[in-house]
């Protein structure tokens, strides 16, 4: 994702703020709204925020699914960013910690749910990144259109270069038109637990 110097971001269903955190540190937004619903991680990303001198960045404690929610304008977002749980509603086995349930779309908001929430807050012309499943791709993009966010960019991450994507990138034009850009594959690491240099480059950029 390309993002501005006076961009405002916002990240919908934050954990604990890690791709916020990261945003404002690298790319130095005017703006990064974290929107949490679990009280405690809301005020982790706080807190991050505070250690790493990044007061740009604020949690608001909020389900993602409210039609409104104070604090936040419809439409006035330049980005929004999501990593919606990658696991669809009821597969897989879920953990007993109701966080991490929560954290991994156990009762919580679906992809649906993501989708319309970020097409909401996007601006008219504002973008919207995703990162998902690489193997429910369809999914998404079938979802973003159905929301009137139009793919722009296309880019699947595999962990090393001989394996399967692992994940996608995707950031859609709210209100653009047709037509897309299949980018490159992003390949993580070189061998086990050393990145790549394009990797490790995206990590230390300034």
């Amino acid at each position: 994702m390309r993002v501005r110097p006076g961009d405002r971001i916002l990240e919908l269903g934050a954990g604990c703020g890690v791709i916020s955190i990261m945003l404002a540190a690298l790319h130095r937004p005017r703006e990064v709204v974290a929107v949490e619903i679990q009280d405690a991680l809301a005020a982790m990303i706080e807190q991050n925020a505070a250690m790493n001198g990044l007061d740009s960045v604020r949690a608001v404690c909020a389900d993602l699914r409210e039609r409104r929610i104070g604090g936040l304008k419809t439409g006035g977002f330049d980005l929004v960013v999501a990593n919606p749980p990658f696991r669809a509603p009821r597969t897989g086995r879920e953990s007993p910690d109701l966080g991490r349930r929560v954290a991994r779309g156990g009762g919580g908001a679906t992809l649906t749910d993501f989708v319309a929430a970020a097409r909401r807050y996007a601006r008219s012309g504002g973008r919207a990144g995703f990162v998902f499943a690489a193997a429910r791709t369809a999914e998404l993009i079938a979802t973003m259109r159905a929301n009137r966010l139009e793919p722009k960019r296309i880019r699947f991450v595999h962990p090393r270069a001989e394996l399967p994507a692992s994940s996608v990138l995707v950031e859609a034009r709210a209100g653009g038109g047709v037509e897309a850009s299949i980018e490159p594959p992003l390949v993580l690491y070189a061998r086990e637990g050393i990145y790549t240099h394009e990797a490790r480059a995206m990590l230390e950029a300034p």
